[in-house]
């Protein structure tokens, strides 16, 4: 064993044993299709997610987060989605938003990511959290019947999904009309000073901060993946091609991140 992968695996042993591991069965498995290696790669950062979100973004990632849940429309007592819900930033906030009379379903397909979530929700023990329901599950194949949810959220989702249109479509079909799907993730900008700082911000700040815990190589992906993601107008299009009667993408943080919003 090198001494960067005895670095890595003490890292996260160390990070793992903050955080209780609970048994599998605390959520729903259902089949998932994805790409294996992105699934991987998910469940490899699974340990050290929170922290490097929160040294990333200087923790700014938490008010984005919070923008996002409000464009969502979520309110007291609704029936509630949080699409690849990692380890459940977006679905602890949408919990406290529905209140104890409303449902919240936390998606992923990252098993190790729903363990930790479902850990903080053991952990928090906020009244309220218990209205969460956990389910691995794939994004493109929702396990959930036609109109059933009030609202969506998404976070860093929907950049990593193998078929976007596809998971628009699942949102849409999902979703009740007259209610919003909030899709928060990298802008890809088509401004030229907004694209250079964010790649300088990759090369210069997220790889070697990720470097440092032994993950240089799984965040070295975010620079292809936001090249190969939409633009904010592209976004637009695909939400009213799939059926979605309006949309609209706001830049936040300077054009580093966005945020689609659209109504069925």
């Amino acid at each position: 064993m090198n001494s960067e992968t005895f670095s890595r695996e003490r890292i996260m042993a160390s990070l793992q044993l903050s955080v209780p591991h609970l048994a599998a069965s605390r959520f729903k498995c259902r089949p998932v299709r994805c790409a294996s290696e992105r699934q991987d790669l998910f469940n490899r950062i699974a340990p050290v997610y929170d922290n490097l979100n929160d040294l990333l973004s200087f923790g700014q990632h938490r008010i984005w987060k919070r923008m996002a849940v409000s464009w969502s429309g979520a309110r007291a007592g609704d029936t509630v989605l949080d699409l690849c819900c990692g380890s459940g930033d977006l679905t602890f906030l949408l919990s406290e938003k529905v209140g104890s009379y409303g449902r919240v379903t936390g998606l992923d397909f990252s098993k190790d990511q729903l363990s930790i979530a479902s850990s903080r929700q053991y952990l928090l023990s906020k009244a309220c959290y218990n209205n969460i329901e956990w389910v691995e599950g794939d994004a493109l194949d929702l396990p959930f019947s036609n109109v059933y949810f009030d609202a969506i959220t998404m976070g860093y989702g929907l950049r990593n999904v193998v078929d976007k249109c596809r998971a628009m479509q699942e949102m849409f079909r999902v979703l009740k009309p007259g209610s919003r799907v909030s899709i928060l993730d990298f802008n890809k900008s088509t401004q030229p000073f907004a694209a250079l700082f964010q790649e300088w911000m990759i090369n210069n700040v997220v790889v070697p901060t990720a470097t440092v815990y032994g993950l240089a190589k799984e965040y070295k992906y975010l620079k292809t993946s936001i090249d190969e993601f939409l633009t904010g107008k592209e976004l637009e299009k695909l939400a009213l091609d799939v059926g979605f009667s309006c949309a609209r993408h706001y830049e936040i943080a300077g054009g580093l991140m966005g945020n689609l919003v659209a109504t069925r």
